[in-house]
């Protein structure tokens, strides 16, 4: 007698039905928080040249961008525990229009704290959205496929983070009164009114990209608002007592260092993508609109790098990988460091081919095998972006400095302040060696 024939088994989709509204609808904010980080690295050098600010005074505006995220993950953890996925997208979205609303009154006074603050409370608002987006995207289907989820929803990022350097390019720094440095101060000098309507004109350029935005992200919070969210699936039995999470998180060493690196990941990040236009600027000439093309030029390196790495991971060990492009990036920086003119500003877009997958694949190794901890696990994981927030001042306050003498070799501020990308790369690296036992799978999160 035959065997009776076994049913044919099924491909589990990536996506069901039941949940392909509000995936969409939450993919959509992986780009709207993209476009802010990448609108907003290119204004440290806009408020410099416009408010007269030393490097350090005007990387205070990464220190109070991502200074909302720091502040804000750990407490948007709990809101989201307490009253689900679909309360934490409204209140970050709320957060996310007020900051942009609030540069309004903050170019009326012209005063650069007001901005600091708007940016703060944005990126408290991005907190949530992040802290949100995230394990809601893992939790859309069954745990098998949640990587590839997270993977595709992720892809989406630098879209958003692409248009906001254009808008940054073409709408804001090339509208700007081509007034340089030199010529503003010597109008604070001898025509104090005249500079005064130079920098109220600068500052409505500036303004005005962050209203449309914040317009745009009123229409999500409607949108969010009128949509039925699910509250995602999850087969965890554990005990889901705030303590016994904060217990397993804080017991499992991959986790923790998982923190650290993403700290570290970030504060190379943001200062390869903030500082190229200051690099441009002090070591080739070149005008900031043009300096932001080859920032653009950088973006998309770690957009195409972002598919050929993710394909990689089929063959290769995440940590693993994780650890070849740490060492990657820390040559490429080494070449930004020693090399003079354009193959050091070469190098320095190189990088962005190394950090391509570095945040989701320390997120994935971080979180895996977290079940329902990962509400809490993301909040410490998006904490770390603050990484952006310390480490921009350190460089700029090197890059205020004087060149250094190495023997023979006298290297300049800005080129010498790369070290503590360098020294960033590093840290990843020693954290890719130490989980390259992590499945590969895990790393696509």
């Amino acid at each position: 007698m035959s065997e009776p024939s076994k049913p044919a088994s099924h491909p589990v989709p990536v996506v069901s039905g039941k949940y392909l509204i509000p995936f969409m609808l939450v993919t959509s904010l992986f780009a709207l928080w993209g476009f802010a980080n990448d609108i907003t690295n290119p204004m440290v050098a806009a408020f410099k040249n416009v408010l007269l600010l030393s490097h350090f005074e005007s990387s205070l505006v990464q220190s109070a961008f991502y200074g909302g995220y720091c502040f804000m993950a750990i407490p948007a953890a709990l809101f989201i525990r307490r009253f689900g996925y679909k309360a934490g997208v409204l209140m970050g979205l709320a957060l996310y229009a007020l900051g942009c609303l609030l540069f309004v009154p903050a170019g009326a006074s012209m005063a650069f704290a007001a901005f600091l603050s708007a940016y703060f409370i944005m990126t408290c608002g991005l907190a949530f959205l992040e802290t949100t987006a995230n394990p809601y995207i893992l939790a859309m289907g069954p745990e098998s496929n949640a990587p590839r989820r997270l993977n595709f929803a992720q892809a989406f990022n630098p879209m958003g983070s692409l248009l906001g350097m254009f808008i940054a390019r073409d709408f804001i720094l090339a509208k700007l009164d081509p007034a340089d440095e030199a010529t503003r101060r010597a109008l604070s000098e001898s025509d104090p009114a005249a500079l005064q309507t130079i920098q109220q004109s600068d500052l409505a350029v500036i303004v005005g990209p962050y209203v449309t935005l914040g317009i745009v992200v009123l229409v999500a919070l409607v949108l969010f608002a009128l949509t039925r969210l699910p509250s995602g699936e999850s087969t965890d039995t554990r005990d889901s007592s705030l303590s016994a999470s904060l217990g397993r998180l804080f017991s499992t060493p991959r986790y923790l260092g998982g923190v650290v690196a993403q700290a570290f990941y970030v504060g190379a990040q943001i200062m390869c993508w903030t500082f190229i236009i200051q690099y441009a600027e002090n070591e080739l000439g070149m005008p900031k609109a043009d300096a932001q093309s080859y920032n653009i030029i950088a973006m998309i390196v770690f957009v195409v790098s972002r598919f050929v790495c993710t394909y990689l991971l089929k063959f290769f060990n995440p940590g693993t990988l994780l650890a070849t492009l740490a060492a990657g990036g820390g040559l490429l920086i080494l070449g930004a460091i020693f090399l003079e003119g354009m193959p050091g500003l070469y190098s320095l877009m190189g990088v962005s081919a190394c950090m391509s997958l570095m945040f989701p694949t320390i997120y994935g190794i971080a979180l895996r095998g977290m079940g329902d901890d990962a509400k809490l696990g993301s909040a410490g994981l998006i904490c770390a972006i603050g990484g952006g927030c310390v480490m921009p001042p350190l460089q700029a306050k090197i890059m205020d400095g004087a060149a250094f003498s190495l023997g023979g070799m006298t290297l300049s501020a800005t080129r010498a302040s790369f070290v503590l990308p360098l020294i960033c790369f590093v840290v990843i690296g020693i954290y890719g060696c130490m989980t390259s036992g992590s499945g590969r799978r895990d790393a696509q999160a």
